[in-house]
């Protein structure tokens, strides 16, 4: 059976498989359709979609098992930075920047979302961040400065580019966000965030003039938008951020550009210039940096009572816990969600900042 970090890891993988095709496929999708309008069929395909997945098990099951906990009034304030940041503000600043950047170039500057993600996750959150996770991070840095650079252009630097670089900001504040609420329903979450973002976006495309397209440019858009652009890709994204943490799923979201340069190269006849052959192997030298940081040490776990999906097989260091009848039984796979308390102890074990390893260091 699969560990629950190994699962986190393939999550966060094929979270960066979906996202890496998002700017080459956003780019053919532009020629038809406003930025704004865009952006938001994207989210409003993502939050429908799930939102008719929840009605479609609620018919299915009709002994429904509650696996994830349930949202809290106190979560609410973290979804709406997450819908804010990362389902409007982000995707519009990206959709407008992609107009003017070449799509594996943007591809490529998107990884800066790694970086800003992991900045903010050690100075707001105080997660841990060691000197291979910074040395890596310095790699994207640099890669990201030469894909900046624009000696041609009236500005030292591509304002198309820097857009970009913002609409990362965007997202790593998205993720950081999301850190404080990824114990909870993941499926729910983004059906909320993506239906309120795309709803936002919608009317204030409409309000400056923008138009829809046809049904049939509408429904591709949406359908996009449900597997790589805010549907799948934020679940499976939340999923990671509960088992390995803010840094280093966003470390590991870090190769989805490849994903998406591969993509490019089939998909248009334009040659990239020499500053992306310099940027490419930099940036490809912090991915794997990332992806092979390991992290050990002895730690305090402080006495702590919260809900979220568990499997005891799995993680007996930490969930040793007592049940008693009102507790839900297991669900096939060895997994339920009930309130439970973990005890004060200490204990040296490989781990990541996930939901049980937010300590100081």
């Amino acid at each position: 059976m699969v560990s629950e970090k190994n699962f986190s890891v393939i999550c966060a993988f094929l979270a960066a498989a979906l996202f890496g095709g998002t700017a080459p496929i956003a780019k053919i999708l532009l020629d038809g359709i406003d930025p704004i309008i865009l952006a938001s069929l994207f989210y409003l395909g993502s939050g429908f979609g799930l939102i008719i997945y929840i009605l479609l098990q609620g018919i299915v099951s009709k002994k429904k098992k509650f696996l994830e906990a349930s949202l809290q009034k106190s979560d609410y304030p973290w979804l709406f930075g997450v819908t804010l940041f990362g389902g409007v503000l982000a995707p519009v600043t990206l959709m407008y920047s992609l107009l003017m950047t070449p799509a594996a170039t943007a591809s490529l500057l998107l990884n800066f979302e790694a970086v800003s993600t992991t900045i903010i996750a050690f100075m707001l959150f105080g997660e841990a961040v060691g000197k291979h996770i910074w040395a890596a991070l310095g790699c994207i840095t640099l890669s990201c400065i030469i894909l900046t650079w624009n000696p041609e252009g009236n500005l030292e630097f591509s304002l198309a580019a820097i857009g970009i670089l913002l609409t990362c900001c965007f997202w790593a504040l998205d993720n950081n966000f999301s850190r404080n609420i990824s114990s909870k329903d993941p499926i729910k979450i983004v059906a909320i965030k993506g239906t309120g973002a795309g709803f936002i976006s919608l009317v204030f495309a409409l309000a400056i003039g923008q138009s829809l397209p046809s049904l049939q440019t509408s429904v591709l858009a949406m359908v996009v938008g449900f597997f790589a652009y805010g549907g799948m890709t934020s679940v499976l994204f939340l999923l990671a951020l509960r088992g390995i943490g803010t840094s280093r799923t966003g470390s590991l979201l870090a190769i989805s550009p490849f994903f998406g340069v591969g993509i490019s190269f089939l998909l248009f006849n334009d040659v990239p210039d020499f500053s992306f052959y310099l940027a490419f192997p930099i940036m490809l030298i912090g991915a794997l940096l990332l992806i092979f940081e390991k992290h050990s040490h002895m730690h305090h776990h402080r006495s702590q009572i919260h809900e979220h999906r568990h499997r005891h097989s799995q993680d007996k260091l930490h969930h040793d816990h007592q049940h008693d009848s009102t507790d839900p039984p297991l669900s096939p796979s060895g997994e339920h969600c009930h309130l439970h308390e973990h005890i004060e102890r200490w204990h040296e074990h490989p781990h990541s900042p996930d939901i049980h390893h937010r300590h100081k260091h």
